[in-house]
C-alpha cells in the first residue's frame, strides 16, 4: 500500500468531479464523485448523514456502487427498508472509524475498532491491502471532517449473539450446557457488550472426571454461575487491550490475569489459543483450560506459596520482569478473594507502589515485600 499511495491519490483526485473539489465533508465528497450513490441513500435511510457531515474526525472505507452491485439480488433493497433502519446503521457503522486514519498508519494495523463497535481485519501483502476481505483501490482522499478510502466490497459484521457463534462454532457444546444450566445463555445473547474467554469442550474435558456432571446438577448453580462469570468481562475487549491492561476484572467480581509467555498470551494458567472473534454483541477469546475463580483466604494461603516458589524461580534465573509480572497477577486476583478489608487496603498500597516503580527488579522487591507480609497476616488470623 506504501508503494502505491502516491498513485491512488491520483487516481482518486482524477476520479473526483467539480462539485467534489469543492465539497468539504465526508458526505459531500463521497456523492461529488458520482460513484457513491447506492452508499449515499443507505446513509440517507439510515439517518447517518448528519452524523458523517459533523465534525468528526472519521476515516471511512467506502464501498463503490459496483461493490454494492456484488451482494445478493435483493439484499440493498431489504437494508434500505425502514424496518431495517437498525440493521442497515450496523452494516454502515461498521465501514467508520473514529479518527482520521492515513494509508500510512492503516498498513501498520492488524485491525481497527470501527463506530459499530465490532473490528474490521486488515491484512497487508506486498502493495496490497484488504480490510475484511475487501481489496482497497484507493486511498487518502482527504476531507474536512475525515478521510475516504474506497473499497471494492461491502463488509459486513458479525450478525450472530456469542451463544450463537458459539453454537456455530460446534467446540463449545459443554460450555452453552453449562450456560444454559446456569440461566445465563439469556444473559450472553443479550444486548452488553460481553467479553468471553470461552473454553472449548476438550478444555472441559480435562476437569476431573465428574466434575461437570456435578455442576449441572440444581443443588450446584450457583458454583456454576460463580464458575462462568468468571469467564465474562464487560465490554468489547479485544486481545491487544487485555494484553496491555494485565488484567480484567469479571463479571463475577474477581480479576482475571493476563500475560505474554514464551509459550503464548495466558489467561491465569489458561492459553490463548484463538482471539478476536466478533459477534453481534460481544467478543469471544478462546482458550484451552477452565478458570476457576479463587475461593477463600485458604486458597490464598496456598496460592501465595506457589506463586512465592515460582517467583524465587524466576527472580534466581534473572528473569526480574516476569517475576514481577507474576507476583503482580497473583496480588490482583486476591484483591476480590474476600480476604477482608485490611489485606485488600494492604495490598492496593502495594500495587500502587509496584506500578509507580520502573525498575523491574524494584518492582520484583516491592510485590515480594508485600506478599510475605500478606501471608503473615493471613497465617497469624487462620
Amino acid at each position: 500500500m506504501k508503494k502505491t499511495l502516491t498513485s491512488l491519490f491520483a487516481v482518486a483526485l482524477i476520479g473526483m468531479s467539480a462539485a467534489s473539489a469543492t465539497a468539504a465533508d465526508i458526505v459531500d465528497t463521497a456523492v461529488g464523485a458520482g460513484k457513491f450513490k447506492t452508499l449515499a441513500a443507505a446513509l440517507g435511510a439510515a439517518d447517518l448523514v448528519d452524523t458523517l457531515k459533523g465534525e468528526g474526525p472519521f476515516t471511512v472505507f467506502a464501498p463503490t456502487d459496483a461493490a454494492f452491485e456484488k451482494l445478493p439480488a435483493g439484499t440493498v433493497e431489504t437494508l434500505l427498508k425502514p424496518e431495517n433502519k437498525g440493521q442497515l446503521a450496523g452494516v454502515l457503522t461498521y465501514h467508520v472509524v473514529a479518527g482520521k486514519v492515513m494509508a500510512e498508519q492503516v498498513v501498520g494495523l492488524k485491525g481497527a475498532q470501527t463506530v459499530n463497535g465490532q473490528r474490521v481485519d486488515i491484512k497487508v501483502d506486498g502493495s496490497s491491502v484488504m480490510v475484511d476481505g475487501a481489496n482497497v483501490v484507493t486511498t487518502d482522499i482527504v476531507c474536512d471532517n475525515g478521510v475516504i478510502h474506497i473499497i471494492d466490497s461491502v463488509i459486513l459484521p458479525a450478525d450472530k449473539t456469542i451463544p450463537e457463534t458459539a453454537d456455530a462454532a460446534g467446540s463449545f457444546k459443554t460450555l452453552l450446557a453449562a450456560a444454559k444450566a446456569a440461566g445465563l445463555a439469556e444473559v450472553l445473547g443479550s444486548e452488553g457488550p460481553f467479553t468471553v474467554f470461552a473454553p472449548t469442550d476438550e478444555a472441559f474435558a480435562k476437569l476431573p472426571e465428574g466434575t461437570v456432571a456435578s455442576l449441572l446438577e440444581p443443588a450446584n448453580k450457583k458454583k456454576l454461575v460463580d464458575i462462568l462469570k468468571y469467564h465474562v468481562v464487560s465490554g468489547r475487549v479485544y486481545s491487544e487491550d487485555a494484553v496491555a491492561a494485565k488484567s480484567a476484572k469479571t463479571l463475577q467480581g474477581s480479576p482475571l490475569g493476563i500475560k505474554v509467555t514464551d509459550s503464548g498470551a495466558m489467561v491465569n494458567d489458561s492459553k490463548l489459543v484463538a482471539t478476536d472473534v466478533d459477534a453481534s454483541n460481544g467478543v469471544i477469546h478462546i482458550i484451552d483450560a477452565v478458570l476457576l475463580p479463587p475461593e477463600n483466604a485458604v486458597d490464598a494461603r496456598r496460592v501465595i506459596e506457589n506463586t512465592v516458589a515460582q517467583g524465587a524461580r524466576l527472580f534466581n534465573a534473572g528473569h526480574h520482569s516476569a517475576c514481577a509480572d507474576l507476583y503482580h497477577t497473583t496480588m490482583t486476583e486476591l484483591m476480590s478473594a474476600n480476604l477482608g478489608d485490611s489485606l485488600n487496603s494492604h495490598m492496593s498500597t502495594v500495587l500502587t507502589s509496584a506500578n509507580h516503580t520502573t525498575c523491574p527488579t524494584q518492582r520484583a522487591w516491592t510485590l515480594r515485600t508485600g506478599i510475605d507480609q500478606m501471608y503473615g497476616q493471613i497465617v497469624t488470623n487462620r
